[in-house]
Parts: C-alpha cells; sequence; structure tokens
C-alpha cells in the first residue's frame, strides 16, 4: 500500500477537529496532525494575515478520492487547499500501523 498525505488549513480548531474524528473513526486516515499556523495570502485582492490550523490527513492511496471528497464536501472555505503529498521513503512499522488503520 502507498502511504500519501494531504494537506489543508481550516480557520479554527473546532472545524478540523470534527472531521479529523470522523475520518480516523472511519478508518479514512489513519492520523491526522492539526498545527496552529500563522498565514499570510492574497484573497480577493487583499493581503491576509490570519492564524489558520494546518492539517495533515495521513492515509494510503486507495483511500486519497473519498479523502479529498470528504474535505471538500466539509470544508468551511470556498477554496480549501487540499495538497496531496506522495511518500517516498517512511520507515516499515510506521507503514504498517498505517495501512492496519485503514483498511
Amino acid at each position: 500500500m502507498k502511504p500519501i498525505v494531504i494537506i489543508s488549513t481550516y480557520p479554527n480548531k473546532k472545524s478540523i477537529t470534527k472531521i479529523a474524528n470522523e475520518l480516523v473513526q472511519n478508518n479514512i486516515v489513519a492520523c491526522v496532525n492539526i498545527i496552529k499556523i500563522s498565514s499570510i495570502y492574497s484573497w480577493q485582492g487583499k493581503i491576509e494575515n490570519s492564524s489558520e490550523y494546518l492539517a495533515l490527513f495521513k492515509t494510503i492511496q486507495k483511500n486519497k478520492k473519498s479523502l479529498k471528497e470528504k474535505i471538500k464536501s466539509t470544508h468551511p472555505y470556498n477554496v480549501p487547499e487540499i495538497a496531496e503529498i506522495n511518500i517516498t521513503s517512511i520507515n516499515n512499522s510506521y507503514l504498517k500501523w498505517l495501512v492496519e488503520s485503514t483498511t
């Protein structure tokens, strides 16, 4: 099984915590890391400076499509970030846990 990480940012901890719990409970992801960050970005002609929460969704290739669809359908932003990171190297014991947690 091929591991992947999907990243997205959320406006507050409540919005990411709810979806993260649901995804872990339904074995779509093995883990979601949630990190408070500061973001500077251009939005509708203005430079924005805001606090956000970065979510790292850890899963396997076969769950990628359903994960991306779930993020898109539940995300509070009009234009959510849904970026995929392909993993080229991972330790075997972590990969084993990841696969067991998402099947």
